[in-house]
């Protein structure tokens, strides 16, 4: 199933749901709207010929027009979003059902946030909505075959200003420094001290362009403090001082 999320989406209703109570058994379509839910309770969904398991902390994303069967176990509460999204942007695919598994308290604050402030602050009701939509289409980065890499990759974009060790780096992933290596080198084509020295000069150069800070801070916020060292980088990598980077030559 694909999802575009390049714009917000246009959260028509949210709110908690209860289930259960009354009958085992609920049947929804909704012709124009997504459904978003996430789950506390143990259960089955029935969509598009296939029977998904519900447990706590499971999240789903169901499209427009798809007839879905809830089948409960006594009382079944959820938080839910029907909704539209974008047409247009770059697609990802996310699977009906997943296991939010630790981002399972990130998404029940989002969409808890969203339903109490939807009435006197939508903006935000959307904001927390698209937030928690991103988090459920980057659930499978961390799960599926590539999940080291993407936590390489995020551990290194959130360390840039200091010390960073391809040893580190492979601990926070939780592979070898050995087995990250040769994941590098076969989803990025590079290294992953290329990587790390890439994204301090891509950081560096934003820093230098966009921003007033002092020289010397840009290179200590992209783990170069030493300022030397940051010249004779810049000059060998652009051809340029970081001042002439920054003048815009």
């Amino acid at each position: 199933m694909s999802v575009r999320l390049d714009e917000p989406p246009v959260v028509v209703n949210l709110g908690v749901g209860v289930h259960g109570t009354s009958r085992p058994r609920d049947v929804f379509r909704l012709p124009d709207l997504w459904q978003f839910h996430l789950y506390g309770y143990d259960g089955e969904l029935d969509a598009g010929g296939h029977r998904h398991r519900i447990r706590p902390g499971h999240v789903s994303l169901v499209p427009p027009g798809e007839r879905i069967t809830y089948h409960y176990r006594g009382r079944s509460e959820h938080l839910y979003v029907h909704l539209r999204l974008a047409e247009t942007g770059a697609a990802r695919t996310v699977p009906v059902m997943q296991d939010a598994g630790a981002d399972t308290p990130v998404l029940t604050t989002l969409l808890r946030q969203a339903i109490a402030v939807a009435a006197t602050e939508p903006a935000m009701a959307v904001a927390a909505v698209w937030t928690a939509l991103w988090h459920t289409a980057r659930l499978s980065d961390a799960t599926g075959p590539h999940a080291a890499v993407s936590a390489a990759i995020a551990h290194i974009e959130s360390n840039l200003a200091g010390p960073l060790s391809v040893a580190e780096v492979a601990v926070a992933a939780g592979v070898s420094h050995n087995h990250l290596t040769r994941l590098f080198r076969a989803e990025k084509g590079t290294t992953v001290v290329a990587h790390i020295r890439e994204r301090r000069l891509h950081r560096a150069r934003h820093l230098l362009r966009e921003s007033t800070l002092p020289i010397a801070a840009v290179a200590a916020a992209v783990g170069i403090p030493d300022l030397q060292a940051f010249n004779k980088v810049c000059r060998r990598v652009w051809g340029a001082s970081p001042r002439a980077v920054r003048a815009g030559r």
